[in-house]
């Protein structure tokens, strides 16, 4: 049976370039502790420090702004609590939108529970926060704007340059989630114009367990969730993952390497599934913004579906898809995306999230668009959604 993978936003297949220095540094010498004074310690120390400009170089940042850490959702913590907690004196009003990964919005919503007064933004119908609507929300007490790229669930990118130069104008720090967005479109501190910025290995062919925080120099932020060592500059305790961050290391490079390249080639990819889908189904709708949104992503609501079974059925075919983010799939309620697009309850639940990778071809997609047309078909016919016409029939009003 053929098998194709279109969950990329999900989590990606470790790159063999990854896989091969990662094993590189678990066997031999290179086991060091970077702390550790003699040379097989410095040895893992050089390592460390020649992935730091890697990874700043790929954003456009300096090495001592780079902190690494254990992925995404340690990265939104450690940007929100650390410059929330640091600013309170100035102020304590941080605002984000209603789409946020839940890294962020959960982060939030805690801070909120501590004293600190939150504004969570509504998003219009493609999931795209406005730039006057953050405008408009900020007051005298604002110390924090925590907006993400791109979303995990939708692909439609946020306008983070607008928002970025609104909060620089007015001296607020501003985060951004970068974990779906860096190795699929320009990823550049000083064109977002952030102060911290989350990134993540597993999203960009790296390994589980690697991320980094990027913390621009002189932006107001200290550590409140480790405490131990002096690791990372005192801002990040802990032995560091050194095979983890070798991997990251040569992700990032990889991924910025073949960006341009490679987002052509899987945007191509991404159009004809939306033009197909879209073609061959009624009551089926895009989610997401139609134009600004992640080269690799196609995302759908079909009518009078429930989302779960269609997974198995398209799994059953040797199809792995989602139907939104990977860290609410075990949860049966709807998406707070969709809900926050102004969907409904009932209709969120058949939503279908196709993520595009390095090894997806135009083969994959023609065996797709051949599975989903008879998939969508037997859900239909059996769907407790539709309704009986007067001879008992099922049928799907319109």
């Amino acid at each position: 049976m053929r098998r194709v993978y279109f969950d990329h936003s999900g989590t990606t297949p470790v790159h063999p370039q990854v896989a091969e220095v990662m094993y590189s540094f678990l066997t031999g010498d290179n086991f060091g502790n970077p702390s550790s004074a003699h040379y097989i310690g410095q040895r893992a120390r050089t390592a460390i420090e020649d992935v730091r400009e890697k990874v700043a170089r790929a954003i456009g940042a300096q090495p001592g702004e780079i902190v690494f850490t254990s992925g995404g959702t340690e990265s939104d913590n450690m940007a929100i609590h650390g410059a929330a907690i640091t600013s309170k004196k100035k102020g304590n009003h941080i605002i984000t939108s209603a789409v946020e990964h839940h890294a962020v919005l959960n982060t939030v919503k805690a801070l909120g529970k501590q004293g600190f007064d939150i504004t969570i933004l509504p998003v219009d119908r493609y999931g795209m926060v406005s730039v006057d609507d953050v405008a408009a929300a900020i007051t005298d007490k604002t110390i924090l704007i925590t907006i993400m790229h791109a979303n995990n669930e939708v692909g439609t990118i946020m306008p983070v340059v607008e928002i970025g130069r609104l909060a620089r104008e007015k001296g607020i720090i501003f985060h951004v989630d970068a974990v779906q967005s860096l190795g699929k479109i320009p990823v550049n501190v000083d064109e977002l114009g952030v102060q911290l910025l989350s990134i993540s290995g597993h999203k960009i062919y790296g390994p589980k367990g690697v991320g980094a925080l990027y913390i621009r120099k002189g932006t107001r932020w200290r550590q409140t969730l480790f405490h131990g060592g002096a690791q990372e500059r005192l801002r990040r305790a802990g032995t560091e993952n050194i095979p983890g961050i070798i991997g990251l290391g040569k992700a990032v490079e990889l991924a910025v390497e073949n960006m341009e390249e490679e987002s052509k080639r899987l945007r191509a990819l991404r159009n004809k599934l939306i033009k197909e889908v879209m073609g061959r189904f009624t009551r089926v709708s895009l989610t997401g913004h139609p134009t600004e949104r992640l080269p690799n992503h196609a995302s759908f609501l079909f009518k009078y579906i429930e989302g779960e079974s269609m997974l198995l059925l398209l799994d059953a075919k040797g199809i792995a898809a989602s139907t939104g983010s990977a860290c609410t799939s075990g949860s049966l309620e709807p998406s707070h995306v969709l809900l926050a697009l102004g969907i409904p309850p009932e209709d969120a639940h058949g939503s279908l999230r196709l993520t595009l990778g390095r090894d997806n071809t135009e083969e994959d997609v023609e065996y797709f668009l051949d599975v989903i047309g008879p998939v969508v078909n037997k859900l239909r016919e059996i769907s407790s959604l539709t309704e009986p016409d007067e001879s008992g029939r099922k049928f799907i009003p319109d």
